[in-house]
């Protein structure tokens, strides 16, 4: 299996939400759901933008977070801020999934621009305007997130 069979989202793609909120999915994103994971999404909050999951990505999430304390509060706001608002979304028979109200809220999602941003085993889903904040603060930091990738040893 070459490196491009693997089941990643990748690029960039530039769309709108519709007047009820439904986003649809680009067809590069669709093809990893439908042919390696179940054909849904679960989205959550993380930063400015939202992230989304197929469903058995989620679940290795969700298995480790079940083992994190439920006194310490460093992990408890992690599990209030990105599990409690995670909603699962099904694709509608036109491959289009409905952004629930809260979530639109919180990440500026209106009749703007959205860029949805490949991330391997999820993408991020960003109003555009934040996007562009977002990514000129990540090549200010260049050198310094390079510096740290390389620690890595990519």
């Amino acid at each position: 299996m070459g490196v491009l069979n693997k089941p990643y989202f990748r690029g960039q793609s530039v769309t709108r939400l519709d007047a009820k909120g439904r986003l649809r999915i680009p067809t590069k994103f669709r093809e990893v759901l439908v042919n390696h994971y179940s054909d849904a999404l679960i989205i959550t909050m993380l930063e400015e933008c939202l992230v989304a999951y197929p469903p058995e990505i989620w679940e290795r999430i969700e298995t480790k977070v079940e083992s994190f304390s439920q006194v310490d509060p460093q992990q408890r706001a992690f599990m209030r801020f990105f599990i409690s608002g995670a909603e699962e979304c099904e694709f509608d028979n036109q491959g289009r999934i409905l952004i629930p109200p809260v979530l639109r809220e919180k990440a500026a999602l209106g009749q703007d621009e959205i860029v949805l941003a490949g991330m391997l085993t999820s993408f991020e889903i960003w109003n555009k305007t934040a996007w562009e904040k977002h990514t000129r603060w990540d090549v200010e930091q260049y050198q310094q997130i390079m510096g740290i990738v390389a620690g890595t040893g990519l």
